[in-house]
């Protein structure tokens, strides 16, 4: 007949209480919603929000400004190219639908980061190419993917990784920018193709999945 194996009591105890608490965290976690922030830099950020307003798992998008030495910013002064700022946007996204690497990558796909202080015909730092982290584990992860993103391009990315400081949103006119002006030149003829085209290889959906 077959030893059976007895096991101390308490050891049953200890495993029963640390596998329930286990899942009871995991559970909690998964019900909280908790989400996390992404904040990238890719040229202008209508383009740039419109592109991210279409990714699943991402809650809200908010264009800004970060990256500068002057407090509170308006458009006008940042558009001059003197207060150091970027144009920005801030994503909130839920981690359990989509990783902040997948949106790195979505990042390096949607725009060129090798043209330094450009995005096609926006010219000046406020339309250079950076991440904005906000954790030592997204600096490496941004680390990580600008390596990988490498391979994909001839010239060097010239991409900033940098810690993010004060981040302002930008005026209200410029929030949900493509949706609410569809039919504006830059729209038409930038935003646009750049979205079909994300949408045709299947890095973004058809329609916005975010507020």
């Amino acid at each position: 007949m077959r030893n059976k194996a007895h096991f101390p009591r308490t050891l049953l105890v200890a495993l029963a209480t640390f596998f329930c608490m286990s899942t009871n965290s995991t559970s909690a976690a998964g019900a909280s919603g908790a989400t996390e922030t992404a904040v990238f830099a890719s040229g202008c950020f209508w383009c740039t929000e419109a592109v991210f307003e279409r990714v699943p798992g991402v809650k809200r998008v908010i264009s800004g400004y970060t990256g500068g030495h002057v407090p509170n910013p308006t458009y006008k002064q940042v558009c001059e190219g003197t207060t150091g700022h970027a144009e920005a946007t801030r994503i909130e996204f839920d981690p359990a639908v989509v990783s902040y690497e997948k949106l790195l990558e979505i990042f390096f796909e949607s725009h060129d980061p090798t043209t330094l202080n450009r995005q096609g015909a926006d010219e000046g730092t406020q339309y250079r190419s950076a991440i904005f982290y906000t954790t030592e584990a997204q600096q490496r992860a941004a680390a990580r993917a600008k390596i990988a993103a490498q391979a994909l391009w001839d010239d060097p990315i010239v991409t900033e990784i940098t810690p993010l400081g004060e981040f302002y949103d930008a005026e209200d006119y410029h929030q949900d920018y493509f949706k609410n002006n569809p039919n504006a030149g830059y729209c038409t003829f930038v935003i646009k193709p750049k979205l079909t085209k994300l949408q045709q290889k299947g890095t973004i959906s058809q329609e916005r999945t975010s507020k």
